[in-house]
Formats: C-alpha cells, structure tokens, sequence
C-alpha cells in the first residue's frame, strides 16, 4: 500500500485530471474513476507508484501521452491504465496480443535507397534499451546510475572492428570536448519539462555519457530518456550499412549486459510509445516536388505506416521540401519488418518523387 502522502497527492492528482477539460491526453483519457480506484493503493517491488506513473500528465496537461513507466513492472502492475494508452497508441495491439520474438532478419537484404545520392541527405536507425534490474529514471538512485554508466563504459570500450571508439561522461567534461561533441549534433542535454515533470533528470549529470565510434556512424547515449539509445547512421542513403552495423553493435552489447524484455511488449523502455522493437529507422530526404503535393505524400506516408515530419524533430514544418520519414509501428512487428516498411515507404517516394511533373 502507498503511503498517505502518496494517497494524497494521488487524489488531488485525479481531481486536477477531471477538472481539465481541454486536456486530450491518453493519461486523461484512459484514468478513469473506476481504474484509478482500482490502482492507486498499488506499489511495486521496487517501490514505484501510480504517482510515479502520471506525475508527469498531471504537471503538464497539455501532454500527448502524459505517462512514463518508472519500472519494468509498472507495465503489469498498472496495466489497466497502460494496457489501454498501449493500444491506443500503437494501432491497436490488444491487452491480448503478444509482440513477436526478436528477429533482425537477413542484415544484407536492404539496399542502398538512393544509388544516385540525389534525394536521401542521411540515414538512421536506433533502438532503446533497458538493463535488466534496474529500474527505470524516476527509481534510480545515484549509486545506481554511477553502476549502471561503469557496466555501459566498460562494455562500450570493449567493441573493436568500426564500433570501436570513445565513451565521453558528461561529468567533469571539458569544454573542449562538450564544443566537439555539439558541433557533431552528438550533445543530448538535460530533459525537457515533461521528463523533468517525470523525476528523469536527478542526479544530473551524474551516470550520463556518449560514446562514439571513431567513424562517428555510431554513437550510444548513456541514461538520457533511456538506460541506452543505440544509433548508427551515416549520410546517404545506404540503409544496409546502417542497418549491419546497428545489429551487431546491438548483439555486441547484449552478450555482456542483459537487456529488460517482456514476453507480452518486447523490449521494455520508460515511454510506453518506445516499447516492442524500439525501432526507429529514418531519412533526411529532399522530395520537393512531393513537397508541393502533401496529399501524395501522406497517401505513401500512411499505406506504409511511416510518420512524416520535419527535420528540426517532432512539430516542425519542413524547410525546403526535406522531411524526416520515419517507420511508425514499433510493436506488433519484428525489427526487420519495421525498418522495411521504412524501406518500402522511402522506395516509393523516390519513385514518385522522380514522376512528378
């Protein structure tokens, strides 16, 4: 059971919720008076609780999802508000369905999508990844997110071939290396207000680092949103490289620190958008004459399941008719599946892009 303060603040929570009519979050959505009821006395083995859950939500209403996970079991524990956000936000996959086992496919299968290097600027895929036992921000103490960064480092340093490189902790940088770092666009900062609203940020810059390899076509970022986010990427369009070398970095780093998975969700992460795969595969891409005919665009952008936007993140318009189109789907779905609706999507583009008038 939680505590009073806890049981408190929950109720004031819920009634905040209610009396905000212009809030469209799922968190406001799916938190009724009988599911908070049913869930707010719950606490996890870790010591987690609703609170935990929404206090991100209810501090700014204006949220999309208005939800983080603060450990691996708040998935089940709470799942009648998860369950619900989950299905809703990835295209309806059920309290029933199960996420497919992980499976990378053939690695030499996707192409170079721009042989011509005439529309694609860059590519990218990454994926999140949490280490089994521990939690997740909210949860971590100091002690953990300093163990957690030693077990990151030391398995980083290990990596030979193209993935070997540099891990960069955000303590005790200098200026020099924090200068080289933004110039590469490598920097993450500290979180925005919804992950501050969330208690990810504690203990900055304490168990934060980057590591790149010397290429700069892979980089890891240590405890951001995520214990891990994984990135390779490199200018052009040659997919397969990107590809090949996200999986075997991926498969490197796992054969030393074991991965949180859920036989249900997947791979499990602190945003419930990020679970199943964690996959995001994009392009920076120059379609202007597809620019002039949004329908065209969003027609090819939802047969294939991508999302489309500009390339300054989320929100933002694009300059110049170049996009960042990404896969949508993440769960449902196996890793090779998704980066090749990415693949499939971008395919069409260009081709339609090259028989615009």
């Amino acid at each position: 059971m939680v505590d009073a303060p806890t049981a408190e603040k929950l109720e004031e929570s819920f009634q905040k919720l209610q009396a905000a009519t212009n809030c469209k979050s799922l968190l406001k959505k799916y938190l009724t008076k009988d599911v908070f009821d049913a869930i707010k006395g719950r606490k996890t083995a870790m010591g987690a609780t609703l609170n935990d859950v929404i206090q991100s939500g209810v501090a700014n209403l204006d949220s999309g999802v208005g939800v983080y996970a603060p450990d691996a079991e708040s998935y089940t524990l709470f799942a009648e508000l998860f369950n619900p956000i989950i299905e809703d936000y990835h295209a309806g996959f059920k309290p029933t369905d199960k996420h497919p086992a992980k499976d990378w496919g053939d690695v030499d299968v996707f192409p170079d999508l721009d042989p011509e290097n005439a529309y694609i600027i860059s590519t990218r895929v990454r994926c999140g990844r949490s280490l089994q036992g521990y939690p997740f921000n909210p949860c971590l103490t100091e002690g953990q997110y300093s163990e957690m960064e030693q077990k990151v480092s030391s398995t980083l340093s290990s990596l030979t071939g193209e993935l070997k490189g540099t891990y960069y902790p955000l303590t005790g940088m200098s200026k020099d290396v924090q200068q080289k770092l933004i110039d590469d666009h490598f920097l993450f900062k500290e979180g925005d207000r919804f992950l501050q609203a969330a208690n990810a940020c504690r203990y900055w810059p304490t168990g934060r680092g980057i590591y790149h390899n010397d290429n700069k076509t892979f980089l890891v970022w240590c405890n951001e949103e995520d214990h891990l986010r994984i990135i390779s990427m490199q200018m052009g369009g040659n997919l397969g490289e990107v590809y090949r070398r996200l999986v075997s970095a991926v498969n490197a780093i796992e054969s030393k620190v074991p991965f949180s998975h859920d036989d249900r969700l997947g791979f499990l992460t602190f945003c419930p958008t990020n679970l199943g795969t964690t996959v995001r595969a994009s392009v920076h891409i120059k379609l202007p004459k597809l620019a002039k005919e949004l329908s065209k665009l969003e027609e090819i952008a939802g047969r294939f399941n991508l999302q489309v936007r500009g390339t300054s993140g989320e929100h933002s318009e694009s300059i110049g008719g170049v996009y960042d189109i990404s896969n949508k789907r993440r769960m449902g779905l196996t890793e090779f599946q998704a980066v090749k609706e990415m693949s499939d999507g971008i395919r069409e583009m260009i081709k339609m892009e090259k028989e615009s008038p």
